[in-house]
């Protein structure tokens, strides 16, 4: 059976730590940011973790 390849989409957008967990970025981040307040501005830049129902998906994106 030939080796599975990554999905490129996943590896440019999840990281994974060293405990198991998935990180990963806010979307909205990007633009249009002048009617966005400056707190919600300063949330969405810092990392979020993948939710719990997700990982599982995520991770065979990821890891085949």
């Amino acid at each position: 059976m030939p080796k599975l390849k990554t999905k490129s989409s996943a590896k440019k957008r999840f990281v994974l730590t060293g405990s198991g967990k998935i990180k990963r970025r806010h979307a909205y981040h990007s633009h249009i940011l002048t009617k966005k307040t400056t707190k919600r501005k300063r949330n969405l830049a810092y990392s979020g973790v993948i939710a719990g129902s997700d990982e599982k998906r995520v991770k065979q994106l990821i890891l085949s």
